[in-house]
Parts: structure tokens; sequence; C-alpha cells
């Protein structure tokens, strides 16, 4: 029966393209890192089995991360330990906040509006504009709730501040970001997860690992909407806007399995010297603020 409120995530997730590589970078990011970064290719390999993957796929998938340095191997006997590198490490590190916050910024009541004369290279200005956060009002024109940080490129453009009454601000808000894009996302991702979380609150039991299980794929899927929302202030959102329920949904079934997946990680995850990975109390945070 508890094997039974899994199943629907997995089959989800076998009918895409294979990502084995996105969820170890998942389970490094959320799980292995907070316990100092390195493990045992056996622990991975044993996670992966409860999901239905093969060892030789999860080794292919490793190698690969580690040629394109993603991971950094090292090996003791027979025996091989991962890494998460700098570059895994950074990815990471700046998506959690991000991926982990229970709530959305304050309006700060205007927005910071950028033009651009679109002379550098446009794919690396859309890249960096946007990892800061700033949609397309209009070609050359960024904006984003004031206070938004500048990338360097961006340095020396002309910034000015706009604003106006509550329904323009969410029509230009609408203008400017994939809103509906990440809505249906974020709808897709209740609906795979709804059932699991209604499960849990019945009582149903889950492994130790099955725990672990779920809460690796929680976040992966998460992480995936997330990461492509750029977080705005309620006040400008859509008045139907589902991203805040996502994050009330992982949050609940995260800390419902917290528990016994890390009970799985301190009996099985360990180290290049032979020890269990340690305990973070970072893990506990999640989801609080």
């Amino acid at each position: 029966m508890s094997r039974a409120t899994l199943d629907p995530i997995l089959d989800h997730l076998r009918g895409e393209p294979s990502r084995t590589w996105s969820i170890i970078i998942t389970i490094y990011g959320d799980a292995i890192v907070p316990r100092g970064g390195c493990v045992w290719l056996g622990t991975l390999l044993a996670f992966f089995r409860a999901m239905g993957l093969s060892d030789g796929l999860v080794r292919t998938a490793m190698s690969r991360l580690a040629t394109d340095g993603w991971l950094e191997r090292i090996k003791v006997g027979r025996n091989s330990f991962y890494r998460l590198a700098d570059k895994g490490r950074d990815t990471f590190r700046h998506a959690s906040e991000q991926i982990y916050s229970l709530h959305s910024p304050p309006w700060p009541g205007r927005f910071d509006m950028v033009l651009l004369d679109g002379g550098a290279d446009r794919e690396t200005t859309k890249a960096a504009m946007e990892t800061a956060g700033f949609g397309v009002a209009s070609p050359g024109l960024w904006l984003a709730p004031a206070g938004a940080a500048l990338p360097d490129l961006a340095n020396g453009a002309l910034r000015f501040e706009a604003s106006g009454d509550p329904s323009t601000n969410r029509a230009l808000a609408a203008r400017s970001w994939p809103l509906d894009a990440i809505a249906e996302a974020y709808r897709r991702f209740q609906a795979a997860f709804e059932p699991l979380a209604a499960g849990l609150e019945g009582g149903v039991h889950l492994s130790d690992l099955d725990a672990l299980v779920a809460r690796i794929l929680l976040i992966h899927e998460y992480r995936r909407v997330v990461l492509r929302d750029p977080v705005l202030p309620a006040d400008i959102l859509p008045e139907d806007w589902p991203g805040a329920s996502a994050r009330s949904l992982c949050a609940v079934i995260y800390r419902q399995v917290l528990p016994g997946s890390e009970r799985w990680l301190d009996q099985n995850a360990i180290d290049e010297s032979g020890e269990p990975l340690p305990r973070s109390s970072e893990i506990g945070s999640r989801f609080t603020t």
C-alpha cells in the first residue's frame, strides 16, 4: 500500500526523457552536500534501485557528470566515492534560497526599468538579465520589482522607475514574464503530488528508503518549476496564482518525509573514510521562512 502512493510519480518520471543525471544533482544538493558532500557510489545505487533505475544507467550518468565537471571521483581501494564539484555546489547554492523559501517577497510599490541598447550578445544579455530576475516588457526594455541588482553587463544602462494601479501592475507583469506557462507547470506539479500528500495525511506509512525517494522526487520536480519562476510579489501576480499553494504542498510533504529519509541516510550514507555522513542542522530550517 505504501509503495502504491509513489507509483504514479515514478510512472510520470519514466514517461519523460531520461533525467537520471538531473536527479543525481538533486540528491546531492538536497541531501548529500549538507552532510559533507562526498558519498559512496553504493549508497546512490541503492537509492536509484528503489526508483527502478539500473546500476548501469546510474554509473553511466555519474561518469558523464564527472566528465562534464559536475562531480569529482575519489577512489579508495575498489570503491568509488563522488563529491559535487564547485560547479554543482555553486548552482545548487544559488538555487537553494528560491527552492526552500516559504514566502514570496514583499512588493516595493514600483518597478525598476532598464533600457539596453542591444549592443551586447543577445543570448548572453537575456541569460544574465533573466538570472537577475528581470522580465522583458518590450524589446530592449527590462523590468523587475524595485531593488533588483543589475548584472555587470547592464552597468551604465539607463534605469528608471515606474508604477501604476494594481491592475496595470498585474498586466505589466503578465506581459513581461511567461506566467501562464509557469502557472500550468505548478498545476501539473500539484496534480502529481497531491495524492501523495493525501496518502501521508491519511496514515500511509513509507519505508525510510521510500521516504527518501519521495523527498528527492518532490524537490526534483518542484525545482524544475520554481527555478523558472521569477518569484514575484503576490501583489503583481494573477489573483488565482497557483505558486503559493504549490509551495505549501511541497513544504507539507517535505516535512512529513524528512525524518524517515534522514534515518535512511544515517544508516546507509558513508564517506571515503568509511564513516556515516553526519546530519546537518540546516535541513530542519528548510521551508520555515
